[in-house]
């Protein structure tokens, strides 16, 4: 019997909780620069050092996103890497690869295709958990049964501007993880690791076992090396976007990220 996608989650943080390190899991693009050079950059991961993975279905309004992802979700768009694209893609990454991957939308796509639809296709396509990054954790409970029913985890965020009051609300929500925001602001590569890591996961910590994930404006070794002292994971998603966008090919993006996902791997041991 194949594990639910939470039972994925428990496994991938158990393994990594005993070898006292954070789990790393990449953001890419679904489908950039091309499908079957998008699911290689996500085996030369998985070989380097990759937990699992974050996979950004593309959308034409990334409210969440930098310059440089919503580059790439523009570029994917262009190209035909539509949801079911974006669904194929996640297939093909789970059946090669073997670990967990966390699809990352927006409320908008989910709604277009009907919430449980939405769902039973993430599921289908062996999605381990969604993130959605434009649902505030108030309106969460549709999207949360619809996961429920799937055996699916849901994501919820929490931000170092979270007050104490919406982060209880955050936390009951039951997420699969806490995506904490590492930095205020959308997404990019920042020059200082976070100063806000610390803080936030020790507020999490005192209400809840819940696994907590830092990303936004984690770009090198070092400020993954930062954030795994306090997190349970991390997510590097705009440094590994660029490196694919300014690739001459696929095959040089993979090598180039070989190397880079290896030093980030390396920095989740504590």
């Amino acid at each position: 019997m194949t594990d639910t996608g939470i039972q994925q989650l428990d496994v991938m943080f158990g393994q990594a909780r005993a070898e006292n390190r954070a789990v790393l899991l990449p953001y890419l693009t679904a489908g950039i620069p091309d499908f079957e050079s998008s699911v290689a950059i996500f085996e030369a991961m998985s070989d380097a050092g990759a937990d699992g993975f974050e996979v950004g279905i593309p959308y034409a309004d990334p409210l969440m996103d930098g310059p440089v992802i919503m580059a790439a979700g523009e570029y994917a768009l262009d190209h035909g890497v539509t949801v079911d694209v974006a669904f194929d893609v996640v297939s093909a990454v789970v059946e090669r690869t073997g670990k967990p991957v966390i699809a990352m939308t927006y409320v908008n796509p989910v709604l277009r295709h009907g919430i449980d639809a939405f769902f039973v296709k993430a599921a289908t396509a062996g999605v381990a958990a969604v993130i959605i990054a434009d649902l505030p954790a108030d309106e969460a409970a549709p999207f949360k049964s619809a996961a429920d029913e799937s055996g699916l985890g849901l994501v919820l965020f929490a931000a170092p501007t979270t007050d104490d009051a919406r982060l209880d609300r955050v936390l009951a929500g039951d997420p699969a993880f806490v995506y904490g925001i590492a930095e205020i602001g959308v997404t990019g590569e920042r020059s200082e690791a976070s100063s806000n890591t610390g803080a936030l996961a020790a507020r999490i910590r005192e209400r809840s076992e819940v696994p907590i994930v830092f990303g936004v404006g984690i770009s090198t070794p070092d400020h993954v090396a930062k954030a795994s002292e306090v997190a349970d994971g991390v997510i590097v998603g705009t440094a590994i976007v660029r490196r694919v966008m300014d690739a001459a090919t696929g095959e040089e993006a993979a090598e180039t990220l070989a190397t880079f996902v290896a030093d980030l791997a390396s920095a989740t041991r504590r």
